[in-house]
C-alpha cells in the first residue's frame, strides 16, 4: 500500500470545513489518507500536517490559550508541514502590524512581517485572477490563471530571512499602505511553512491544495525539523 498522511485543519474559528471539502477533493489523486478537523491536543497529534484557516487571528490565539492548545501548536508548526490562509499567516509571522490593542499571540516561527487588514475592511474585499508559477506543477495541462479571493487579508510587508521564498505578488494598485507602491507580496514558502494571504479554499480549484499536500508529504517523507 502507499503511504499517505493525515492532515488537520485547525478548528476553533474561521473557514474550517471549506478547507476539509478541498481535501477531500483530491483525496482520489493525492497521498491523503483522511482530513479531520482538530480541536484537542490529541487531535494534533494524530496529524501529519496542520492548516490554520482564515477567520479572526486574535480569536483563533484567544480560543487555543484557553483550551490548552496553544504550546502544542507552537511545537507543532516548528517541525510538521503547516499551512496558514489569511489569518493562519498572521499566526505564524514573527511580526504583526497593526495588531489589536495590546497585541496578540503568535506562533513565532515564519520569518516575515505581516501587514493585518491590509486591503480594507470587509467591504473592499475582492478577487482577481492571476496566473502563478509556482502552481505549474501542480497543474493539469495549462497553467490557468487563478482566483484569488482576499477578504479583510493581510499582507507580506518584508521577509526577514533569506530562506523565505516570495510566491505570489499583487501587481501595484492593491493594498492600503505604502508598501503596495511596488506590489504586494501574498503568498511565501519557508522550510516546512506555506503562508498565503488570500482564501483558496473558497474557490472551486484546487490547486493550491494540492501544492500543500505534494509539500506535507515530501516534508512528512523528509522528516524536516527547524
Amino acid at each position: 500500500m502507499a503511504p499517505t498522511i493525515r492532515i488537520g485543519v485547525l478548528a476553533l474559528q474561521g473557514a474550517f470545513i471549506e478547507h476539509i471539502h478541498a481535501l477531500n477533493s483530491l483525496r482520489d489523486t493525492e497521498h491523503i489518507s483522511d482530513a479531520i478537523e482538530v480541536r484537542t491536543k490529541e487531535d494534533l497529534a494524530s496529524v501529519d500536517a496542520l492548516i490554520i484557516p482564515g477567520g479572526e487571528s486574535t480569536t483563533i490565539a484567544l480560543v487555543a490559550e484557553r483550551s490548552g492548545l496553544l504550546d502544542d501548536l507552537r511545537e507543532f508548526v516548528k517541525a510538521k508541514p503547516t499551512w496558514g490562509t489569511c489569518a493562519g499567516l498572521i499566526l505564524l509571522s514573527k511580526n504583526a502590524v497593526h495588531t489589536k490593542k495590546g497585541g496578540q499571540n503568535l506562533l513565532n516561527v515564519l520569518p516575515v512581517t505581516v501587514y493585518r487588514n491590509q486591503f480594507g475592511r470587509q467591504a473592499d474585499s475582492f478577487t482577481t485572477n492571476m496566473s502563478s508559477p509556482c502552481l505549474q506543477e501542480v497543474s493539469e495541462g495549462a497553467n490557468e490563471p487563478f482566483e484569488y479571493v482576499f477578504i479583510r487579508a493581510p499582507a507580506i510587508a518584508s521577509i526577514d530571512d533569506s530562506e523565505v521564498e516570495p510566491l505570489v505578488m499583487l501587481p501595484p494598485g492593491y493594498g492600503q499602505t505604502e508598501i503596495s507602491e511596488n506590489g504586494v507580496l501574498v503568498a511565501v514558502k519557508y522550510r516546512n511553512l506555506l503562508g498565503t494571504s488570500f482564501h483558496p479554499e473558497l474557490t472551486t480549484d484546487n490547486r493550491w491544495h494540492r501544492y500543500f499536500v505534494r509539500m506535507a508529504f515530501g516534508g512528512v517523507s523528509q522528516n524536516i525539523k527547524i
